[in-house]
């Protein structure tokens, strides 16, 4: 067994984890947040425990403001989605970084690589980003659904106990 699926094998028998989710977006309402619903539901089904959620602006000052409120708080990972393109307003990849300790640039490499597939050479526009931000791992994807699923089901699910495991061991 590799020193990686031991390490998967320790984190799966820890707590539940607890997560916290953060839209961005200047058009969604709590009732539309169709990547809360999804987040959430998908978060529960693993039996893990959704910790938080905030639906901001994409406003620097709130996205430092809400992940320095999560990180005070039970949440291991922070979730956010929204505001990770290259538009004028899309400043949360730039607050997030700016606060980020160290950063898990594997993840936005992989989350374009298989972006490719759903959105073709657009995929280089998603500035998706993953760290760790005072020991909460703090995960960035774009605010499409379809974006927040495959980050969810290809990357965040499979590494979720392993990735909360390893910022407290």
């Amino acid at each position: 067994m590799s020193s990686s699926q031991q390490h998967k094998e320790i984190a799966s028998q820890q707590d539940p984890v607890t997560i916290a989710i953060v839209t961005v977006s200047d058009s969604r309402t709590p009732e539309t947040d169709t990547n809360f619903h999804y987040l959430s539901e998908q978060i529960e089904k693993l039996g893990h425990t959704v910790g938080g959620y905030h639906l901001i602006k994409d406003e620097p000052d709130q996205v430092v403001e809400v992940l320095d409120e999560l990180a005070s708080s039970e949440a291991r990972l922070i979730l956010y989605n929204g505001g990770t393109g290259i538009s004028p307003r899309d400043t949360t990849f730039d607050a997030l970084s700016a606060k980020l300790e160290k950063t898990l640039p594997g993840f936005g490499e992989l989350f374009r690589m298989l972006s490719w597939d759903q959105v073709g050479s657009a995929a280089m526009m998603s500035r998706s980003t993953a760290g760790v931000y005072k020991n909460k791992v703090v995960i960035s994807t774009p605010g499409s659904p379809k974006a927040v699923e495959l980050a969810w089901e290809k990357l965040i699910a499979p590494e979720l106990e392993h990735l909360a495991w390893e910022v407290i061991r």
